[in-house]
């Protein structure tokens, strides 16, 4: 089983969530390619994809976005999951329930979940913008990743398709 590992990231921090996913379903015997979305051409080949983004404004960022449109089809047809990431703080702003709006990509996708995990915060590698939307929000600096959370949603994928019985169309 080939697994694609896929995801957009402006400043790092969902490329290293994207790297541990890949880590956790190597570790469980999965053939995994972990990519940046802006490097994908085409899914020839694969059999299952996780897909994420960071999360901006309550938006995934533009390249994941078009990559899902543009790959709904084998999305859609394949096991797909997708994740994103965004909230900072403790407690997390903004909140699980208004972080994302994912609605249409996971119908697009036909994804079997969608998981938010925190993301990490470093002021110094923000442009203008950037710094004024986390003054706004009142965010901090800080890594706010769940590391035993990704790992253990890994471990769930990855029984999902080790399973012949789940690893097809529900």
């Amino acid at each position: 089983m080939k697994v694609l590992v896929a995801a957009a990231s402006k400043h790092g921090a969902t490329h290293e969530i994207a790297a541990a996913i890949g880590r956790g379903l190597r570790e469980r015997g999965l053939d995994v390619d972990v990519s940046d979305v802006d490097d994908l051409r085409d899914l020839g080949g694969v059999d299952a994809c996780v897909l994420g983004s960071a999360v901006y404004v309550g938006q995934w960022l533009a390249s994941a976005r078009h990559f899902a449109e543009a790959h709904a089809d084998t999305l859609s047809s394949i096991p797909t999951w997708l994740f994103s990431s965004g909230p900072l703080g403790d407690p997390l702003k903004p909140d699980e329930e208004h972080a994302v709006n994912v609605a249409e990509i996971v119908a697009l996708t036909s994804a079997r979940e969608h998981r938010l995990f925190a993301g990490a915060l470093d002021k110094g590698k923000l442009g203008f913008g950037e710094r004024a939307v986390v003054m706004a929000v009142r965010a901090t600096d800080g890594d706010y990743r769940n590391w035993d959370a990704i790992a253990a949603w890994a471990g769930e994928i990855a029984a999902v398709l080790s399973d012949p019985t789940t690893s097809g169309d529900e």
